[in-house]
């Protein structure tokens, strides 16, 4: 038997090296990828598992991914059996309910095979631009799920190393952008590749048992972490409300409710309360509320420690089946943005208990746009989006930064605007930082962005947002600033302001979209005023703001 003792060097050395497994297969998948989504936006979760299907390491992506992966991965091998995964197999799994996602989701994985056999497992979920839904680019309406493109439930694209050219051409005939498409699923196959060179090389250095032993204690170690802070959380009962504008059929406003309590070394998220499944696509899976609920617990317990199956241990997600937060077939769920929005909502209902931990509202949403049409230079059809920045929430210790991707996304990045006007038909006359966007306070939001958009070729414009029609919530005495606003046609008799919606455009149209700044934390009046005058100097606060709400009547040094 080989010497199992175990170091504490060598454990972090093993750590490190599945973290840098996840690490690379990012770097591979950026490389690779044929869509900007991916690319520039990092719209994508990668995750790495031992055998027994705990996550044992990821890679920065977009955060409310954060263990979306788990659910589907043990969905996905349920459905197709250990016993049919062989060395070279790839999976594709995007069935909602499943897949922690909407259809576009793409989620492949496979198993990771060495001499002493199963190893553990690779995965990488993506973002397609078009799988055969009923609109291109992005659905806003649908009703039920068989609108919202090709559906995968755990099925082979590569088979024991060779691709299933059946299912490639399967993919290929249902999508408007094949290229792009099979572009990207090459590009993960890719990242999956690299991930089980790399987890085979470290078991074949170490030996499997020590690299398990090694996984055993990076568990045990997070779980004790997540748990003793728990531990040191105020303990009690909260709850919050929020709505959505609409469900993107109608135009009643959605109702989110949300019960958070830390009591008995748990921490427990109930959104009893919440709506009941809606006829458009704001459901959410049950998999993509709680990969939601991870990202607000980490943040609020571990968010120093890269991330393992431990780390969750003290987490528990209730959510009735057949509501809001949990989608039950034939549900239409395509319009993710419910857990941006249920993000916030849980910060707002543990502000109430924790009020030196939590920051106001950051923005409240994630405002999305795209622009479907023909490029005139190709011929071909195109689809690309932009996920805009908001100003984040005064703390109690500081001022919020903005503009920046919601929390939602963090790691997420804008789409530049170099990519966005070569590959649409958007020319972009502005794009600037909006003065008093942000909620005024002792520690102010963070400011929101203005963008105006003149169209250079015939299309569809499609703003995606969810929040326009309250404001983002402030905190101790703090102000809330305007939400959210997208205005079509500004200054013609066609002027309108939507939310989301998907509205045809012509050569000379415009666009214009007002982000929103953060809420404030604390009163106004308690602004250092040198601060005030520093802001009035760089354009977040005007002198009449200076004056009228933060009380200073003396702007000396502020131009």
């Amino acid at each position: 038997m080989p010497d199992l003792t175990l170091d504490g060097a060598t454990a972090e050395v093993v750590r490190c090296h599945l973290v840098s497994v996840a690490e690379e297969m990012r770097a591979t998948l950026e490389r690779t990828a044929f869509n900007p989504v991916i690319y520039e936006v990092r719209d994508y979760g990668i995750s790495v598992y031992d055998a027994d299907l705990r996550l044992i390491a990821e890679a920065t992506g977009l955060s409310r991914f954060l263990g979306a992966n788990d659910h589907s991965i043990r969905k996905g091998v349920e459905y197709v059996g250990r016993d049919d995964l062989h060395p070279g197999d790839v999976v594709l799994l995007n069935y909602p309910y499943w897949n922690a996602a909407h259809a576009y989701d793409a989620t492949l994985f496979a198993p990771v095979h060495g001499e002493s056999g199963l190893l553990g497992f690779v995965c990488v979920r993506a973002h397609w631009m078009d799988l055969g839904a009923k609109d291109p680019g992005y659905v806003l309406d649908s009703t039920d799920m068989h609108q919202e493109g090709l559906i995968f439930p755990g099925t082979k694209v590569f088979s024991r190393g060779e691709p299933v050219r059946d299912i490639h051409e399967l993919i290929r005939f249902n999508s408007r952008m094949p290229d792009l498409v099979i572009g990207d699923l090459n590009a993960q196959v890719a990242a999956l590749r690299t991930g089980e060179r790399r987890l085979a090389e470290l078991h074949a250095r170490y030996g499997t048992p020590l690299v398990e032993a090694a996984v055993d204690r990076a568990v045990e170690a997070a779980a004790r972490s997540a748990a003793d802070a728990v531990a040191a959380l105020p303990q009690g009962t909260w709850t919050a409300e929020d709505w959505l504008d609409d469900d993107g059929v109608t135009d009643e406003p959605v109702r989110m409710r949300v019960t958070v309590t830390v009591a008995g070394g748990r921490f427990t998220v109930d959104f009893a309360g919440s709506s009941g499944m809606t006829r458009g696509p704001v459901n959410l899976p049950l998999g993509a509320t709680i990969a939601t609920c991870r990202v607000a617990f980490k943040a609020i317990t571990t968010p120093w420690e890269q991330t393992n199956a431990g780390h969750f241990a003290p987490l528990e997600v209730r959510a009735e089946p057949g509501t809001l937060f949990h989608a039950v077939y034939p549900a239409a769920t395509f319009t993710q943005w419910t857990g941006t929005v249920a993000l916030e909502l849980i910060y707002k209902a543990l502000a109430q208990g924790m009020p030196d931990r939590l920051p106001a509202s950051s923005g409240g949403d994630v405002p999305g746009f795209m622009m479907v049409g023909t490029h005139p230079d190709t011929g071909r059809l195109f689809a690309v989006s932009n996920n805009d920045a908001v100003g984040w929430g005064g703390t109690p210790a500081h001022d919020g930064i903005g503009p920046a991707n919601h929390p939602a996304q963090t790691q997420a990045r804008n789409t530049p605007v170099e990519v966005l006007e070569a590959r649409t038909g958007m020319f972009f006359e502005r794009l600037e930082l909006r003065t008093d966007s942000g909620g005024a306070g002792r520690h102010r939001g963070g400011v929101g962005l203005r963008r105006d958009i003149r169209f250079t070729t015939p299309g569809e414009f499609l703003s995606v947002i969810k929040k326009t029609r309250s404001r983002p919530w402030a905190l101790d005495g703090g102000l809330e600033p305007d939400p959210n606003q997208v205005i079509v046609f500004p200054g013609t008799d066609r002027e309108a302001r939507i939310s989301t919606k998907r509205v045809k455009v012509e050569p000379g149209d415009r666009v214009t979209l007002l982000t929103a700044g953060g809420g404030g934390h604390g009163d106004p009046r308690e602004r250092d005023p040198e601060a005030v005058r520093r802001d009035v100097a760089e354009g977040y606060v005007s002198p009449e703001a200076a004056r009228d709400i933060y009380g200073l009547a003396d702007l000396e040094g502020a131009r």
